[in-house]
């Protein structure tokens, strides 16, 4: 049971959360309506691509004393018209019963004071457009929509048809 915003823990994922990572990605999709099958995501992929040679992504667990209440993945991008590296946080997902207990507000500034302390000129995400409680909380602390940008995707059969295809 979540009681108050001042027990959150911010924590740097370790290889040895993989299998809650996966387990906090699933329960992710779900809340954002995946249907079967379309977040395949498995630990030994996980593992590989984020505590291996080389991670593409970083992970902060948030924790209510010792029970694991959300994560926050963000990896860095760049910014030509800055000059700068940037964080794009892929996900932030906080459990049902620790929203609107400060768990998302401690994930997201510990991602800004990352980006502040790295040098980067700023933070992008997504947010889905049904999401309002998200929407209403991005605007609270001075997140801007971006409504002039369509996010495009080339994924799955679209990709490789894509990339393999003839000039």
């Amino acid at each position: 049971m979540i009681t108050t915003p001042g027990e959150t823990r911010i924590a740097a994922a370790t290889k040895r959360d993989v299998p809650l990572i996966r387990q906090l990605i699933l329960e992710l999709a779900e809340y954002e309506r995946a249907k079967p099958g379309e977040a395949p995501v498995n630990e030994e992929d996980l593992t590989t691509t984020l505590f291996g040679d080389s991670p593409a992504a970083e992970v902060l667990i948030a924790y209510v004393g010792d029970e694991p209440v959300g994560f926050a993945l963000f990896f860095h991008n760049y910014s030509t018209w800055l000059g700068k590296r940037g964080i794009y946080l892929e996900d932030l997902f906080v459990r049902p019963p620790a929203r609107k207990h400060g768990v998302g507000f401690a994930l997201l500034r510990e991602i800004a004071r990352i980006a502040v302390d790295r040098g980067c000129g700023r933070v992008d995400w997504s947010v889905l457009t049904w999401n309002e409680l998200a929407i209403s909380f991005y605007k609270r602390i001075g997140a801007r929509p971006m409504d002039e940008w369509t996010i495009f995707r080339l994924t799955g059969e679209a990709l490789t048809s894509f990339a393999l295809a003839e000039r």
